[in-house]
C-alpha cells in the first residue's frame, strides 16, 4: 500500500505530459472569414477614363503552416460583379473571380498578437462582360479574360481565445486587362486594387 500513492502520482504525471502537446500546440490549418473592401487604382491607358466601382465583399481563406513561422495562404471568394465606367458614366458591367495564393512569414507565432507579411500571385478571370448598347455598337469593345499578377500583404492575427483569432489584413494586387475595340488593342486597364480586410480565424 505504501507504493500506491507514488504510483498514482507517477500515472497522473505521465497523463499530464501526454496531454501537454495537445494543449500547447496548435494544428497546422487556419481558416478565416473576412469582409474585404476593394479600392481600385483605376489606371487606364485607353483614353476612355475607365474605372470600376469600389465595393465590400466576403472572402474565405485557408492557411497551412509548414512551420510555426511559414504558411501558405489560399484566398477565395465567389465571382464579384463590378460596374464599369467611362469618365464617370456607366457603360457596362463585368464579373471577376480573383483567387490569390501567398507565402507568408509569421514573426511571433506564440504571442497574442501575431504579425505577418506575405507575397504571392493572383489569378483573375473576367466573365459576364456586358456593355451598354450604344457603346457596343460604336466601339465593339472587348477585354482579355485572364490576368496574372503579383500580390503583397501585411497583417496580424490577434488571439481572442484558444484557437480563435481576430484578423486584420491589407493586400496590394497587380490586376488588369487589355481592352479591345473592333478587335484591336486600345490599351490597358489596370485595377490594381488595395484590399483592406477584417475577420475571424480558427486554428485546427
Amino acid at each position: 500500500m505504501k507504493f500506491a500513492t507514488p504510483l498514482r502520482l507517477a500515472t497522473l504525471a505521465v497523463a499530464a505530459l501526454a496531454l501537454q502537446p495537445a494543449q500547447a500546440n496548435e494544428g497546422p490549418l487556419m481558416v478565416r472569414v473576412r469582409a474585404v473592401h476593394l479600392d481600385s487604382a483605376n489606371k487606364d491607358s485607353t483614353g476612355l477614363g475607365l474605372s470600376i466601382n469600389n465595393k465590400t465583399l466576403p472572402e474565405v481563406d485557408f492557411s497551412y503552416f509548414v512551420t510555426p513561422n511559414i504558411a501558405a495562404e489560399l484566398i477565395l471568394t465567389y465571382p464579384q460583379k463590378q460596374r464599369l465606367y467611362s469618365n464617370g458614366t456607366e457603360i457596362g458591367s463585368l464579373k471577376h473571380l480573383p483567387p490569390t495564393l501567398t507565402l507568408q512569414y509569421h514573426f511571433s507565432p506564440d504571442t497574442t498578437v501575431r504579425p505577418y507579411v506575405g507575397v504571392g500571385v493572383n489569378y483573375t478571370n473576367f466573365s459576364s462582360v456586358k456593355f451598354a448598347p450604344a457603346v457596343a455598337t460604336a466601339l465593339k469593345p472587348g477585354i482579355k479574360h485572364n490576368s496574372f499578377g503579383l500580390a503583397w500583404q501585411v497583417g496580424a492575427d490577434v488571439e481572442i481565445t484558444k484557437g480563435t483569432y481576430l484578423n486584420f489584413d491589407v493586400k496590394k494586387v497587380n490586376l488588369g486587362t487589355t481592352v479591345y475595340s473592333n478587335g484591336a488593342s486600345a490599351g490597358k486597364f489596370k485595377v490594381n486594387p488595395t484590399l483592406a480586410s477584417v475577420g475571424l480565424g480558427w486554428r485546427f
